[in-house]
């Protein structure tokens, strides 16, 4: 998948009820974003652009908005009520501004900066196929009591005790954890045993389709979602692999738009955390970065909408007892730094390069409050080439995958090695491996802690991880003799691990 970025980009594999206004607090008023960039409705000549607005949570509010969104020449598409959050569509290249005047409206903006089609995740690297002749000979490796065919290849297991831990506690069967990304194989056969459709939808169009099935990535090269579900849950039945908590359920809510570059817009993962809330899951997984925006400046109408609709429903989640889970991403980049270089944004159109200071520009969901963000590592132990980091930012850090830490196994592969659409394996890096190993910790310790609030669980979360503490000498995270990152903090907490590796075992003890 080409789109798939720094967390998605995602974070996305390598293949390789809280005050809702009181919560934004936390987002300044201004941030720098230059050079800005024109907003859809202002840029467009024609065509229907999607809008999120955002309101005051009170029905008669909500019916005013809605009746002012029709005199705009807009068209609801689906409200959530329970949020304040409308998504809209329109033509009407002044919908926004118009909108905005509204009384009872908060902030609204396009969601994207091209029209939208009839009915975002990045990889370090393309997906590698695991051919039978390989799995045969992994296989023949496999000859540990109780391990799966393809488990000698699984070192992320063994980094985070996570084949000991099974052996302890797999996991409850009344946790699930949603993967929220490119769709689910759920006819899998590592997948099944564990799938829950019942808490399973597609969200691509900002209102959730439970229709069966329809939570199925559309082709095999949407790959992404079952590759992650496989890493969080996938069963000890004998067959292929093995999850980190391979006795949780897993469901699946789409997002990502079905063609080849597989964007996430901001109105379809509002819908996927309000569905998961709604849906009793426990955890969900966010390995991506929300499209069309790598970084959203709150200076800007549009990008600060987005923010505004997203935090909103991901604190809607979070206030239901939703743990969520995200990629720090996958381009190196210091999320404490005071200026980064955004030159992907907008990717819906034609990017423009800008400076950004991530303090004020914001990588959603992954830097949202109370969400739990992850960076990467590889068989070594040590930060992954390619994770974002930050002090003060990442939480904990576990297992992506880093091509240039080569482990001892059979395929000497240091990448993730997981499930895959139409029964098949094969190796990814990225953060968006990383933040499903620590989901996926989250779960056991929902397992055995079951009254445990998401605040508890991200507390538990970082008491239990390894710290290897920065590194001694400078890091050079592709051995090219460059200096690639600065690790800031001590032993107990610093920006690239957080508050360290996650410990399955340990979770489960």
């Amino acid at each position: 998948m080409a789109h798939l970025r720094s967390s998605r980009r995602l974070a996305l594999a390598v293949p390789v009820v809280l005050s809702l206004t009181a919560s934004l607090g936390f987002l300044p008023a201004a941030a720098s974003a230059a050079p800005r960039t024109q907003s859809a409705a202002q840029a467009a000549d024609a065509g229907t652009f999607a809008y999120v607005v955002n309101t005051k949570v009170d029905h008669r509010t909500i019916v005013s908005v809605e009746k002012a969104v029709v005199a705009a020449g807009g068209t609801v598409v689906v409200t959530y009520d329970k949020i304040g959050v409308i998504v809209a569509h329109s033509s009407n290249p002044g919908f926004a501004a118009q909108i905005r005047k509204v009384h009872g409206v908060q902030s609204a903006g396009a969601t994207r900066t091209s029209p939208v089609t009839a009915e975002g995740t990045t990889d370090e690297g393309s997906v590698q196929y695991l051919s039978k002749a390989e799995a045969a000979k992994v296989a023949a490796s496999s000859t540990a009591a109780g391990q799966e065919p393809l488990e000698a290849d699984q070192w992320d297991l063994r980094a985070i005790g996570a084949d000991k831990a099974a052996t302890i506690n797999p996991g409850s069967r009344n946790v699930t954890v949603a993967v929220i990304d490119t769709g689910v194989d759920d006819t899998h056969p590592d997948i099944a045993p564990n799938f829950s459709a019942s808490q399973s939808a597609n969200c691509v169009s900002g209102k959730p389709d439970t229709t069966y099935g329809a939570w199925r990535p559309v082709d095999a090269d949407h790959y992404h979602g079952t590759h992650v579900a496989g890493e969080i849950a996938a069963a000890r039945n004998g067959i292929g692999v093995a999850g980190v908590a391979p006795g949780v359920k897993v469901a699946s809510i789409t997002v990502a738009q079905p063609d080849a570059n597989s964007l996430f817009f901001p109105e379809s993962v509002v819908c996927a955390f309000v569905f998961a809330a709604d849906h009793g899951v426990e955890v969900t997984n966010n390995s991506y970065y929300i499209d069309p925006w790598l970084y959203n400046c709150m200076d800007d109408p549009d990008q600060k909408a987005i923010v505004d609709a997203v935090n909103r429903a991901q604190l809607y989640a979070r206030s239901k007892g939703t743990l969520n889970v995200a990629s720090a991403g996958n381009s190196n980049d210091d999320l404490d730094s005071n200026a980064l270089v955004d030159a992907s944004s907008p990717d819906d159109s034609t990017a423009v390069t800008r400076t950004v200071d991530p303090h004020k520009c914001f990588d959603i969901p992954t830097q949202l409050p109370g969400v739990v963000t992850v960076s990467a590592t590889g068989v070594k132990g040590t930060k992954s080439y390619y994770s974002s980091y930050g002090d003060g930012v990442v939480d904990v850090a576990g297992p992506g995958g880093d091509k240039y830490q080569i482990p001892d196994t059979p395929s000497a592969n240091g990448r993730i090695l997981s499930t895959l659409p139409n029964n098949q394996y094969g190796f990814l890096q990225g953060t968006s491996m990383a933040s499903p190993h620590v989901a996926a910790v989250a779960a056991l310790l929902k397992s055995a802690h079951p009254n445990a609030t998401p605040a508890m669980l991200q507390a538990l979360l970082k008491a239990q991880a390894d710290n290897p503490g920065c590194p001694t000498a400078p890091y050079d995270g592709n051995g090219d003799g460059v200096v690639d990152a600065t690790c800031v903090g001590g032993k107990r907490v610093n920006g690239f691990y957080g508050f360290g590796i996650v410990n399955a075992l340990r979770a489960v003890k």
